[in-house]
């Protein structure tokens, strides 16, 4: 039986997603409680693999058991072996053609950015920080540009090991809660570091070092060294991934309520 799980987790306290020699990763973590609840070794296949730093609000997973379980069991059994900072959210069986990684249509990332003079500490593991006030409305025109299916070589990681450096952005809104900025991204796919280097670029903008035709400029140039440095991971959230109806995954974006930082 193929099984899908959605998880979240709180990113500051493992060393990324995939799986290591030394462990100490999200997957080494799921994949041994999916093995104390079966009885039998487990791998699991993630929707987009995360950095070390970086939080999920809903990943999604899937596994093929042998064992009999009922549902109950792949998520409160799973979740009182876990580390407190991982939880299965739900589980629902699917059909085996599907996967987590290439049956999903989209991605959606958050970056909340605490906007104020001084450095957090309550936030700091949990958001990003930048001390200027930052001007929305410049931010906002230079997002404009990114929009689109694009060439993103600009804002990819020398180690990104994907084919094509091409990805659909459908979405990019810039939202101001007190002092706090939340960057909402969407897309296809997206590359190594992709969502940080742009965070990174619109942050030039809005401090005012280049002017919001500059991100446009950056991203027709195909050249990582023009675009601003790599922002920090701490406030990047993978927040959804949208499949078909026809998997009959009730996943989708979830309601920023829980994420109060800087409101």
């Amino acid at each position: 039986m193929r099984i899908a799980l959605g998880l979240e987790y709180d990113g500051s306290r493992f060393l990324g997603w995939q799986k290591q020699p030394g462990r100490g990763t999200v997957q080494d973590a799921v994949e041994a409680a999916l093995a104390a609840i079966g009885g039998e070794p487990a791998s699991v296949t993630c929707a987009g693999r995360t950095d070390r730093g970086v939080h999920a609000r809903e990943q999604v997973v899937h596994f093929d058991a042998t064992a009999e379980r009922p549902l109950s069991a792949w998520v409160r059994g799973v979740n009182a072996v876990l580390p407190e900072s991982i939880a299965v959210l739900w589980a629902k069986p699917v059909d085996a053609g599907f996967h987590a990684r290439y049956s999903a249509t989209a991605r959606t990332y958050r970056y909340i950015l605490l906007n104020r003079s001084v450095r957090p500490a309550l936030a700091t593991r949990y958001a990003g920080w930048f001390h200027q006030n930052l001007d929305i409305a410049a931010m906002r025109q230079a997002a404009a540009a990114l929009v689109g299916e694009h060439d993103f070589s600009a804002f990819r990681s020398a180690e990104c090991q994907a084919k094509t450096p091409r990805r659909s952005l459908t979405q990019l809104e810039i939202e101001r809660h007190g002092e706090r900025i939340d960057f909402i991204f969407t897309a296809n796919a997206f590359l190594h570091h992709m969502v940080r280097n742009l965070v990174g670029t619109l942050v030039y903008v809005g401090k005012g070092k280049h002017a919001p035709e500059w991100a446009r400029e950056v991203l027709q140039s195909r050249d990582r060294s023009r675009a601003a440095p790599t922002f920090a991971a701490d406030g990047l959230y993978l927040e959804a991934i949208e499949y078909a109806p026809g998997w009959g995954l009730n996943t989708g974006r979830r309601a920023p309520a829980a994420l109060s930082i800087g409101e």
